[in-house]
Parts: C-alpha cells; structure tokens; sequence
C-alpha cells in the first residue's frame, strides 16, 4: 500500500518525538496534506531556495528539513519574501514540508550522536540529559585511541564536508586529546556544562568572540577544554545519511535520499 503523509509522520513522531523538542523550536509539518500519497521523501538541513528547486527536480512528495523554515513568527506568506515564495513552490509542486529539528537533536542517533560515532567515541552520553538517560543535547565520550587536538581537528576536516569558514581551533596543536565533548549546531550554551568543562576538548558551531575567549581565559586560569568550532551545516549535515536510513527501513517502498547541497550560507573566506 502507498505511504500517506499521515503515515509518514507517524513514523517520524517514533524516530523523533515532538516531547523531545525545546519549548521555543517549530518542529513538526509546516505544510502538506495528511492524506497525500508519500512515495518519495528529500533530506536537507536547511529549506532554501536550492534545496527546495533540488527537492521539486526530483519529485519529492516530502522535504524534510531539519532546520525549521518558520522558526520565527511571520505576519505573511506572501511570495515577494523568501519563506513565503518557498512555501508556494512547494504546495504548488504538491511537495510538504516536515522539519524535524531539536526533537531530532536529542535522541540517540541525533545530530550530536551522529558525528560522535563518525569520531568513533565510547560510552558516549548527553551533555545534559532529557526524557531519558540516553538522550539529551550533545554528547560527551572518550576517543578508541587517544590523539591531539590538532589531529582531531584534520580527522573533522576529513569526516565533515567542507566549508568557506573550515574548522577554527582555539589550543594548542599538540594538547593531548582523550574526552570529547560535542553539540552539533549552535553550542555555545553549553560552554558551562560540567561534563563540557571536564573534557579535553569541545566541538561545537557558531562559537562568538567575548562567550569563547572568557571560556579560553577561564581555561588558562584553571583548567578546561579546547575549543573546535566548525561549521552549523556541516556538523548536521551528517545526520541527514542515518535519518534517511532510519526512514528507508520503516517505510517500504518509499524512495528517500540526501541533499548534498552546501547550505552553510558563507562563499568565501579571504586569508590574511
């Protein structure tokens, strides 16, 4: 039998529960008619103009998104704005919009959990701990072999697709590196999260200039990790494969497959 929307969403809601989600995020359907037949499903971290073309060229019936299009409230659809104009492409292509965002974060095969086993960490938990033991924001775990900070830093730039900005390191090349602390996306946090602090070092996204130098100084007063700040999209980017896999298996028949798209919003970067 053909997958519905409603279908598909049951199986979501068990892959990423909507309790698991921060009170201020907009995960869930933005747009899409419950009893539509579902027989192919797009993955992408992020619903722009690219990725929605990408998704409508392939004749998705289902974009699913993990960064919400409508995070913040919007007066008007209208389609002389962005959201607006992508949202009527969609319906027009008879296409929905699911965004599966910090629910998807947290759960044991999250964003976070799916660079950490790319890393190859141990017993690795949460950070801070939510509905269960075994799921929360981030992870923390400890390398199979330990390596430097600067060796890690190349491995990221090995598993991560790459990036204008790269990957931004704040310590020493050659610190040693056994306890690693990570929170795909924006993590800044989580700066003063004890298991964060009692790492050697914490990888995370979108570190601003006065949060990470305190952390720094504080690190050199009295002891802390260091800092690995890659790019928001890339360090997501991952979850998409395992996401896709995840669906692939509950829904039979349905054709599901990954945006390789860079949506990392930087071109460029000049090197001084």
């Amino acid at each position: 039998m053909t997958a519905t929307l409603a279908d598909v969403l049951a199986v979501t809601e068990e892959l990423w529960p909507a309790s698991g989600a921060e009170s201020w995020d907009a995960s869930g359907l933005i747009s899409g008619d419950l009893a539509a037949p579902i027989s192919r499903i797009h993955l992408t971290v992020d619903a722009v103009a690219d990725t929605v073309d990408e998704a409508i060229s392939q004749g998705a019936d289902l974009l699913i998104a993990h960064h919400p299009l409508l995070l913040r409230g919007v007066t008007s659809v209208a389609e002389d704005r962005y959201k607006g104009a992508l949202l009527a492409r969609l319906i027009r292509a008879s296409c929905g919009l699911l965004a599966a965002h910090t629910n998807a974060d947290v759960v044991e095969t999250g964003t976070s959990a799916s660079l950490a086993e790319k890393l190859g960490l141990v017993d690795s938990r949460p950070i801070v701990a939510g509905e269960t033991s075994s799921r929360g924001i981030g992870r923390v775990g400890v390398l199979a072999e330990p390596t430097t900070v600067g060796r890690l830093a190349r491995l990221l730039g090995e598993i991560l697709p790459a990036t204008a900005g790269g990957i931004r390191v704040s310590g020493g090349f050659d610190d040693p590196v056994s306890a690693v602390a990570i929170c795909a996306g924006a993590g800044d946090a989580y700066l003063g999260e004890p298991a964060v602090i009692s790492a050697d070092v914490y990888i995370t996204s979108d570190l601003r200039h006065h949060p990470a130098s305190e952390f720094r100084e504080n690190a050199l007063l009295s002891g802390g990790p260091a800092l690995i700040d890659v790019s928001h999209w890339a360090s997501e980017w991952l979850w998409l494969d395992v996401a896709a896999e995840q669906l692939r298996t509950a829904l039979d028949g349905v054709t599901v497959t990954v945006s390789d798209l860079r949506t990392d919003p930087w071109d460029f970067v000049v090197v001084q």
